[in-house]
């Protein structure tokens, strides 16, 4: 059986730490971590990840900056994204399917359970075509803001958010 290769990027290095053990732990992943996000797409370049798990909120560049940076580049741009972040809420996510600006989420805190389920939806509904969701839909002025910017601009001015 061959392992998944899984990116987790996120600032949070005890969180990091724990979800790398506790996923290596199932036998199915192969995981790397990168905690700086201005070196995300250096590490996703070198590790060729089957889906990157990203965090929105780290200092110096958000995640969807991230994001937009892997679907511009040729050998990325099919990757699955999962977002898994404490900037929405479970009930949000629930609320509009698991998917924001046609990315799947998946709130902070969740279990391992949880994780491994949004990886695993995320690694089969990947599509040949490089866009796994569907369309956006619409969650918070906050989320939307940051995502609809990133993703259309690249990383932009968008500090002001963050009052």
């Amino acid at each position: 059986m061959n392992k998944k290769r899984i990116l987790i990027v996120d600032d949070e290095i005890s969180l990091t730490r724990l979800l790398k053990l506790n996923l290596e732990q199932t036998n199915d992943y192969v995981i790397r971590v990168e905690n700086r996000a201005e070196d995300a797409l250096t590490t996703a370049r070198e590790f060729r990840p089957d889906l990157v798990l990203l965090d929105i909120m780290m200092p110096g560049m958000f995640g969807a900056d991230i994001a937009a940076r892997l679907r511009a580049d040729a050998n990325l741009k099919r990757t699955p994204i999962v977002f898994f972040t404490a900037a929405v809420s479970k009930t949000r996510v629930k609320e509009h399917g698991g998917v924001i600006s046609g990315f799947p989420f998946l709130a902070k805190p969740a279990s391992v359970e949880e994780v491994i389920e949004q990886i695993e939806l995320g690694l089969v509904k990947a599509s040949p075509r490089g866009h796994p969701h569907s369309s956006p839909s619409r969650v918070s002025p906050f989320v939307e803001a940051i995502f609809e910017s990133s993703l259309r601009n690249g990383i932009s001015g968008y500090q002001e958010f963050l009052c």
